[in-house]
Order: structure tokens, then C-alpha cells, then sequence
């Protein structure tokens, strides 16, 4: 049995687009750089620890299979994660502003038995946003509110972006082609959904 450790709405629209059946896992993992520690080893980390947590919750199981990822927006080494308010948001997109920056994206699988890993990493670059238009978009509160870096590449943020280099479902929380490669390591093999092929 298949499990997403994961609150994210969009995690779970993307893995249902892969056909096999999960359970959703809540959980609360701290998500805290450490000093020194590379912005890539943290998203690592962070995934290896939501699917180590989850994995927990369901340890009475041994045919648990746990997914924990974590995605953040990196800018000169520095990890943009959630914003907490809207001030927070506007500063956040004025320093992507006609930038690139990167967005990393780990996916962790997890059974009683084994474990395995893997990153995405995606180059995104921003056009020039004036005032006004940040200000606009920090307005629509659902467009940015708990998504790392003060924004959602599925929503008006798309139109913001003037070049993207990766993965666009590793942007938006689960790179697709990697977590494919990972559940089919461990046994499970994603196909479109029956009504699909029909």
C-alpha cells in the first residue's frame, strides 16, 4: 500500500495522475536549514525525514510503502521556504524578480525494508515585475500562501516565468519522470488511469 506524507494539495493532485491508489499520512516535520548545511542536502534531508515519520505511522503494516518530498526556491544559496505573511511574500518575489533561480526537489520512498532517493533541479527565470504587479498578486492570497517561494507555477505565477530548464511537476511540488522511476524500483508501476486508455 502506497502512502503520500504529505498536507500539499498539489503533491496530491500530481501522484493521483500516476493511477495507483494511496493513502494520505498528516504530519508535522520541522523544516530548519542547519548552518552550513547545502540548500540541496537540506530539501534531502527533509524529504528522507517526512517519509521516515510517515513510515512510522504505519509500521503495523509491511507492505507500507511511504513518499515524503519537499521542494523549495533557492536564490544565491538562500532557500526561500513558505512566507509567512504578505509582506513576506512581496519581498520574496522582488528578490525573484528578473532573476534565475533554481527549485530543488527531493522525493524520498520508504518501506519497512529499503529506501531510496532522488532530486530534481529546475532552473526558472522570473521577468521584471513591477511593483504593481507584485502587489496584485500578493492581493490574490491563495495564489502564494504556503508555497515555497511566494509563489505557484500552476497559477497566475505562470505568467512570470520567461524560461523554465527541468522539471514543470517538480516546480509545482513532485518531479513526475523521477518519482515514476522510484515506485517502480519498489514493485508499483504507474499507468494512466483505466477511464483514460478507454
Amino acid at each position: 500500500m502506497l502512502y503520500l506524507a504529505s498536507q500539499s494539495p498539489r503533491r496530491r493532485e500530481l501522484l493521483g495522475r500516476l493511477g495507483l491508489p494511496f493513502g494520505l499520512l498528516e504530519l508535522d516535520v520541522p523544516e530548519h536549514r542547519q548552518p552550513g548545511e547545502p540548500a540541496e542536502e537540506y530539501v534531502r534531508r527533509v524529504a528522507r525525514e517526512k517519509a521516515g515519520a510517515g513510515l512510522l505511522q504505519v509500521m503495523g503494516n509491511p507492505a507500507a510503502i511511504v513518499l515524503g518530498s519537499d521542494t523549495e526556491v533557492v536564490l544565491d544559496d538562500e532557500v526561500f521556504g513558505k512566507p509567512g505573511d504578505p509582506d513576506d511574500a512581496a519581498a520574496m518575489l522582488r528578490r525573484l524578480s528578473g532573476r534565475t533561480h533554481q527549485v530543488i526537489s527531493a522525493v524520498s520512498l520508504v518501506s519497512p525494508s529499503r529506501e531510496a532517493q532522488t532530486v530534481s533541479v529546475s532552473e526558472v527565470a522570473f521577468a521584471a515585475l513591477s511593483p504593481a504587479q507584485i502587489d496584485a498578486y500578493v492581493a490574490a492570497e491563495a495564489e502564494w500562501r504556503g508555497k515555497a517561494g511566494a509563489y505557484g507555477i500552476q497559477g497566475f505565477a505562470e505568467t512570470f516565468i520567461t524560461r523554465l530548464s527541468g522539471s514543470y511537476s517538480g516546480v509545482m511540488g513532485l518531479p513526475l519522470h523521477e518519482t515514476v522511476e522510484l515506485l517502480r524500483q519498489f514493485g508499483l508501476d504507474p499507468m494512466p488511469a483505466a477511464e483514460a486508455r478507454a
